[in-house]
């Protein structure tokens, strides 16, 4: 297994990120059509400004539109790519500044999705423990991480960083039905 690295998205890498779009594969897990054709467009019409939006540790960015149509502001947050050489996927992380907790809107601080073709190879776990690091140094004093009951693999990755079930809970219609395992990992 090569060494992985978590990267600030760039231009440079961005043609491996554009690749594992266009192969189907996307960041989101609940709107993976619409993410991968919003992506696309995006690149299509600002591929810098594009790369620039996943990194808003300040929260510059515009209020973000919720299912049912109404503004929140937006929280600050970045996105690393997962990097072995080539683009492996991505990982996410927002949070609240000045607490742990998150906004009833957010359903947890981190999010990760491995490329199809590299999963396997513990590269989830990899990334989120070197993410952690900077979560603490936030001042996060833990962090939530959301999953499907039937995701063992995503359930596994947050338990080999020390992550506990904290609750199963019914997701708001708005963001697509069903119940949701939240764990929590201590800092």
């Amino acid at each position: 297994m090569m060494s992985l690295e978590l990267v600030k998205p760039s231009l440079e890498t961005l043609p491996g990120f554009v690749d594992a779009l266009e192969r189907g594969w996307s960041r989101d897990n609940i709107g993976l059509e619409k993410t991968i054709r919003s992506d696309l467009a995006r690149i299509a019409r600002d591929a810098a400004g594009f790369v620039a939006s996943l990194d808003d540790i300040e929260a510059r960015g515009a209020p973000i539109t919720l299912p049912d149509g109404s503004q929140a502001q937006r929280l600050p947050g970045y996105n690393r790519w997962l990097w072995d050489g080539a683009f492996c996927g991505s990982i996410g992380f927002r949070w609240q500044p000045g607490t742990s907790e998150l906004p009833a809107h957010v359903f947890g601080h981190m999010g990760y999705a491995v490329v199809p073709w590299k999963r396997g190879c513990g590269y989830a776990s990899q990334a989120l423990r070197l993410l952690l690091p900077h979560a603490r140094a936030e001042g996060l004093t833990w962090v939530e991480l959301t999953t499907d009951p039937d995701n063992i693999a995503s359930q596994k990755v947050i338990t080999n960083n020390g992550g506990h079930l904290v609750e199963a809970f019914d997701m708001p219609p708005a963001y697509g039905e069903g119940v949701k395992l939240r764990y929590r990992i201590p800092l």
